[in-house]
């Protein structure tokens, strides 16, 4: 009976589901929309680095940077030409870098991080949602290498 009454209810969860993704698509909604926001600070020493709030302002079709493989070797990508890529309407907003001449300093990471919650309060404003939250680093290797950044990627959707 237990079996019965599990299954049955497993049963009318999928067919609620699949009745309210059907008026949601019929309901004349818009789709979501997606932005993404990317954070890039520099761990390069005596602060020669560049760290900034990088945010799109151009809406790109990534259908027309986009080709088939038909064998799996044959790409058409060398027709795309990188320049085309490239979008010329976008916010920078200055940050500044992990280390200074005396090694990390604490406050640059605390200015940084009320400027970056400064841009996520001014987004959550206009109506998005953060959704998801990633980030990468390249860090310095070492004495001969003095390169490093630090990406967070913010996803905003609405």
């Amino acid at each position: 009976m237990k079996k019965i009454k599990i299954l049955s209810a497993l049963f009318l969860a999928l067919v609620f589901q699949a009745t309210y993704a059907q008026q949601m698509s019929n309901s004349g909604q818009k789709p979501t929309e997606f932005k993404v926001v990317t954070v890039v600070e520099s761990i390069v020493p005596m602060g020669i680095g560049r760290s900034r709030i990088i945010d799109s302002q151009t809406k790109v079709d990534a259908s027309n940077f986009t080709t088939e493989r038909t064998d799996g070797k044959k790409s058409n990508q060398k027709e795309i030409e990188r320049g085309k890529i490239k979008v010329d309407e976008l916010e920078e907003t200055k940050l500044l870098n992990f280390f200074s001449a005396t090694g990390i300093n604490f406050q640059n990471i605390a200015s940084n991080d009320a400027v970056i919650a400064s841009k996520i309060n001014s987004m959550l404003m206009e109506g998005w949602n953060l959704t998801y939250v990633t980030s990468g680093v390249e860090s310095d290797a070492g004495a001969e290498d003095g390169q490093g950044i630090f990406v967070t990627r913010l996803f905003f959707s609405r």
